[in-house]
């Protein structure tokens, strides 16, 4: 009874499950995937768990495909002419990670050549992780897993640090002038609706199965194209899911469109999870000094590039510039729940509010959008070849 594959799936869930019900708890204040890795870690440790629980629960195969439908509905999801309209978030957004790429090398001789490539693409750890733990590296994997988990924890309070610094400039300037600088611009449609895509006019006929239909064939599709040029499938679905996406002729993330999300991140999670079974409590001391020592360098490279020397130009103010830069941390829902709160904290009045909302959010949204949903996997496609 105890040792079927339907209690050990039970199991497997509960600990998600956990970690849902507290992050909504707690509004997005204590990650959720943390909590939920971190009783993985504790049961792994304490022998509670078996450290084969994920491949107990049936659990394996699914994690081997499921990453790639994922990347492909994010790729859905690009809003190209948002990202055009934001051009200098976008820009800011990219840069930031590109330095800090260059500026990782100094983790090389501190935390080792596989634990330095597994981190640099912070927020696309799965796709490290799971490259880490195919070639046998352990260690690397166990740190790409714990970066994954602790990223918000580090990131959002110095996201929400100088967003707050940027609202009240913001405000400053709404209350000396009377006019809200960063307002949107009119639509050069006059308002006009949006005509209708193809998806939205035959919406009916895109029902659970034909949505995942449409997911199988072209992550099938990143595959053959993935297997024959050399560069990574996961850059390939990316690339299909904003082309495919951009036309209209599919739902924009399309897996929650087939309410099929869920399990599809549950088969992600699947692939990186078991790399916590592997460390010890010998261990604990290195991957902490670790996970630090990358936190230490990310920061200090953005402030020195972003804050001090002149990057912070492209988008005329440091502070945003800097809080843009440390979206790669976050990502949506995170970017929209920090930027709301800013705005909560500082207006005295809806309207106060509302100028505080047009300053930041725009940048934060697309800022996270720029890296989490794109620039990250491609790094990361990139990067595993290194391993």
């Amino acid at each position: 009874m105890f040792t079927s594959m339907f209690f050990y799936l039970f199991i497997c869930l509960l600990l998600f499950g956990i970690g849902d019900v507290l992050g909504v708890a707690t509004k997005a204040k204590v990650s959720a995937v943390f909590v939920s890795l971190m009783l993985f870690l504790v049961g792994f440790m304490t022998g509670v768990l078996p450290p084969d629980i994920i491949k107990l629960a049936g659990l394996t195969d699914i994690g081997k495909w499921s990453l790639i439908f994922v990347v492909f509905s994010m790729g859905t999801s690009l809003n190209i002419k948002q990202l055009i309209a934001e051009w200098r978030t976008v820009a800011v957004a990219v840069l930031s990670m590109i330095v800090l790429i260059a500026g990782s090398v100094v983790l090389i001789p501190v935390i080792g050549y596989q634990e330095t490539i597994v981190s640099i693409p912070i927020v696309a750890t799965q796709i490290m992780t799971s490259a880490a733990m195919d070639k046998g590296f352990a260690m690397a994997a166990a740190l790409g897993t714990v970066l994954y988990a602790v990223q918000k924890f580090f990131g959002t309070p110095v996201a929400s640090y100088f967003g707050l610094r940027a609202a009240k400039e913001a405000l400053a300037e709404f209350r000396r002038t009377g006019v809200n600088p960063y307002a949107p611009k009119e639509d050069v449609h006059g308002g006009a609706a949006p005509k209708e895509t193809f998806f939205e006019k035959h919406k009916k006929f895109y029902g659970p199965f034909a949505s995942l239909t449409i997911a199988a064939f072209f992550s099938w599709l990143a595959f053959v194209i993935g297997k024959y040029t050399g560069l990574s499938a996961t850059i390939w679905s990316l690339i299909l899911g904003a082309v495919i996406g951009s036309t209209g002729l599919v739902p924009p993330k399309i897996l929650d469109h087939a309410k099929s999300s869920g399990i599809f991140n549950v088969g992600v999670f699947a692939v990186i999870i078991p790399s916590l079974a592997k460390i010890k409590v010998s261990d604990l001391i290195v991957l902490s000094f670790n996970t630090i020592m990358v936190f230490i360098v990310v920061f200090a490279v953005l402030f020195l590039f972003f804050y001090i020397l002149p990057l912070w130009k492209i988008l005329g103010n440091r502070n945003l510039a800097m809080g843009v830069a440390v979206m790669q941390l976050l990502g949506f829902p995170a970017t929209y729940l920090v930027a709301n709160e800013i705005a909560i904290a500082t207006g005295e009045t809806e309207e106060e509010r509302q100028v505080v909302n047009d300053a930041i959010m725009p940048k934060y949204l697309v800022g996270g959008f720029a890296t989490v949903t794109t620039f990250s996997v491609i790094t990361a496609g990139i990067l595993e070849k290194f391993l």
